[in-house]
């Protein structure tokens, strides 16, 4: 069977920074963070990053109907990906059994069925269908024709990663020749942030310091902020693309799965590393030819210790040169929709050779260290291949490599 390399020609984005990719990156460059208290009526304060979205640009009031924010999002994104690509499902030359939705998404609709617990007995007939999780995938699809493989993962945080890797195979394989891959999430609502907190994961803050509450591998750092959004590539064969005259902003050139297999909760080093491993082996390059790497970096205690041994492990004496950022600083963590805002950010950093910092981190954990990019040092421009990396709940672990190109 003959293989096809796999371009990401479209970029979208529903983002607590606004849904254009470059204005995103730029906010990320600054520094910019969105993470802001929410439900003051909570008894422990919360932050979050949420959007500003208007759903009236996309949907009727009569099409809103059982449609929940989580898929609003997913297909907001998916549109602004395909325009991106300068695709329409209507083109000559467009076969829709031959093109795929792969959607990540952790909880569903959460709003559905916040709204349903606290309805005072009153629940919504369309609950179950606004709340599932593979909703956002479904609406993409029917909003757009696709008559191929709709399918969705649910695997935490790695979600939407692993959807994006499970797209670049069937690209790769031939299976589709398009696929608009990437995730969506929504859950900040009361009583997700409640659980959230019951964890003990969420960042501590005083009054006033919302913003910079998330520090990923600072010694100060106390945990993530949530955050909601979608993001979504399109994926199509290199000759698709050129045939086309399409423009390229990466080459996704490898990806690596697998599982900790040791404990729900707490990641694992060695397990990490052989994701990292499997995705280095497959785009056939050494750990020196990577540059870069979007973190998962939650800026827990234990989980940013965890992710440099893995990274440190792998890259050994070229450890340093690997520049590392996690940007769940200023975007928050969108569990689900995280794997695909972070590969966009991955593949933006590549296009335009520029890092995004590592944001308020003052002083690095000692067992922490690495090369972290600092603010104001964003340039890159050697840049030619680059990571992110998203490891979940339940011990799956997501590792996309881009090259340039």
């Amino acid at each position: 069977m003959s293989t096809h390399e796999v371009a990401v020609t479209g970029l979208g984005v529903m983002a607590p920074h606004g849904d254009a990719p470059d204005a995103l990156f730029d906010a990320l460059l600054q520094g910019r963070s969105a993470i802001a208290p929410v439900f003051p009526e909570l008894p422990k304060p919360a932050a979050a990053a949420t959007v500003a979205f208007d759903e009236t640009r996309w949907f009727t009031k009569l099409q809103l109907a059982g449609v929940d924010r989580v898929s609003q999002l997913a297909v907001a994104a998916a549109d602004l990906a395909l325009r991106d690509a300068g695709l329409a499902m209507s083109d000559a030359g467009i076969d829709a059994e031959r093109v795929g939705v792969y959607a990540g998404c952790g909880m569903g609709g959460a709003a559905a069925l916040e709204a349903a617990y606290r309805g005072n007995g009153r629940v919504s007939p369309l609950t179950i269908p606004a709340f599932m999780p593979n909703a956002p995938a479904a609406h993409v699809a029917m909003r757009n024709g696709v008559l191929g493989p709709v399918l969705t993962y649910s695997v935490a945080c790695a979600s939407s990663s692993v959807a994006i890797a499970e797209a670049a195979k069937a690209v790769q394989r031939g299976e589709v020749d398009i696929a608009i891959a990437g995730g969506s999430e929504a859950l900040i609502v009361p009583g997700v942030v409640l659980a959230w907190q019951a964890m003990q994961t969420l960042a501590g803050f005083q009054p006033g310091e919302a913003a910079g509450a998330v520090r990923p591998f600072a010694t100060d750092r106390s945990g993530f902020a949530l955050g909601e959004g979608s993001a979504f590539l399109v994926l199509e064969s290199a000759e698709r693309a050129r045939a086309r005259g399409a423009r390229r902003y990466a080459t996704l050139a490898g990806w690596g799965l697998s599982s900790d297999a040791t404990h729900l909760t707490k990641p694992d080093a060695p397990g990490q590393a052989r994701a990292l491993r499997a995705a280095l082996r497959q785009a056939g390059l050494q750990p020196r030819d990577v540059g870069y790497c979007n973190a998962h970096g939650t800026a827990t205690r234990i989980g940013d210790v965890v992710e440099r041994n893995a990274l440190a492990e792998v890259w050994g004496a070229d450890f340093d040169a690997l520049r590392v950022s996690s940007t769940k600083a200023l975007h928050g963590h969108m569990l689900g929709a995280a794997g695909a805002i972070e590969a966009l950010i991955t593949v933006l950093a590549l296009h335009r050779r520029e890092l995004p910092p590592n944001a308020n981190c003052r002083d690095i954990d000692p067992d922490c260290r690495m090369n972290l990019v600092a603010p104001g040092d964003s340039a890159a421009p050697g840049l030619e291949a680059a990571i992110s990396n998203s490891f979940a709940f339940g011990g799956t672990n997501s590792v996309l490599l881009f090259r340039r190109g």
